[in-house]
């Protein structure tokens, strides 16, 4: 952003840079400031826009696609990890068919499957929702952390035996493309619901109000866990009480009425680390008041957002 919010493709137009890649989370913080920045510059040389750290909810692809590529560039989306070596699922530019907010399918050679978060069996239906999981070994993964290998056979192996557990819920659907849902420890229990925080953060972005969202769970004595959903509003949209009621309406009718947000907190910024990602460790303590216990703060980009965000979210409960 620094020094103004046209710093990307300012890059693009003097370097005539052909692939752009980023992360959903800057493309949400682009998007609050319109179209108008983007516009003025020349970003025709560029062929092909890849996306990666996260799911990309629909608007932030769309809006990707049409006013940065023009309607001109494949939009990859690709999924995997430091541990996989490489993309385990992606589409191939020109060659796969592109679905706003679906990573598409495995790459040669991944045996990507479904598995049932219960039992731990595969989900054999073509149109599925449970645990991303790999099948078989590949030659770019992971054998072992330094030092320590039964840490990794802990994380990777030995919560569904005979696979690779990435960490991450999905869905598949008719046509065999992968959704992904949102890490499986950001799957919020309410009432019962099992909901993905990812869903949560889709349907608040599809609002034209809303640029970015971090959806997280927040001790509830009734439900179990209630809803608490940051937003950072884009330009031209003041904060009211009003629009927090369009919001979580929005919410009501993309989801369903066990969805609705117990609080939503507009914020001009998240705790972010320095590459850019948000620190949602330290959004669910802030939620939950355990700022005690917030933990190394040092990572962040800007720790006062810390303060600020705990006097929003006390002040939102309090009403």
């Amino acid at each position: 952003m620094y020094p103004d919010c046209g710093r990307y493709w300012d890059m693009v137009q003097r370097h005539k840079i052909t692939v752009f890649y980023t992360a959903p989370t800057a493309l949400r913080s682009l998007m609050r400031f319109g179209d108008d920045a983007p516009k003025k510059y020349d970003l025709s040389s560029l062929k092909v826009l890849g996306t990666v750290g996260e799911p990309i909810n629909p608007a932030a692809w769309q809006w990707y696609h049409d006013v940065i590529g023009k309607g001109n560039c494949a939009v990859v989306d690709t999924y995997w990890q430091t541990e996989t070596g490489g993309h385990v699922i992606t589409n191939l530019p020109g060659i796969t068919p592109m679905k706003p907010g679906s990573c598409t399918l495995p790459c040669f050679g991944i045996e990507v499957v479904v598995l049932d978060a219960a039992s731990g069996k595969e989900i054999e239906a073509t149109e599925a929702e449970g645990i991303l999981a790999i099948k078989q070994p590949w030659p770019g993964m992971a054998r072992t952390c330094l030092g320590d290998h039964q840490r990794y056979l802990n994380v990777y192996m030995k919560p569904y035996p005979g696979y690779y557990f990435a960490g991450d819920g999905c869905r598949r659907d008719k046509d065999g493309f992968i959704w992904i849902t949102g890490r499986v420890d950001d799957v919020l229990n309410v009432s019962g619901h099992r909901i993905g925080t990812a869903e949560v953060e889709s349907a608040l972005v599809a609002h034209p109000a809303v640029a970015q969202a971090a959806v997280v769970g927040v001790p509830h004595d009734i439900k179990g866990q209630g809803i608490c959903c940051y937003t950072t509003l884009t330009e031209g949209y003041p904060e009211s009480d009003e629009l927090i009621k369009e919001l979580r309406n929005a919410v009501r009718t993309g989801i369903g009425p066990f969805a609705t947000p117990d609080l939503i907190i507009p914020t001009a910024a998240m705790p972010m680390t320095r590459s850019g990602k948000i620190m949602r460790r330290i959004l669910r303590k802030i939620a939950a008041g355990e700022l005690d216990t917030l933990g190394d703060t040092s990572t962040l980009l800007d720790p006062s957002v810390v303060d600020t965000l705990s006097a929003k979210v006390v002040a939102a409960q309090k009403k």
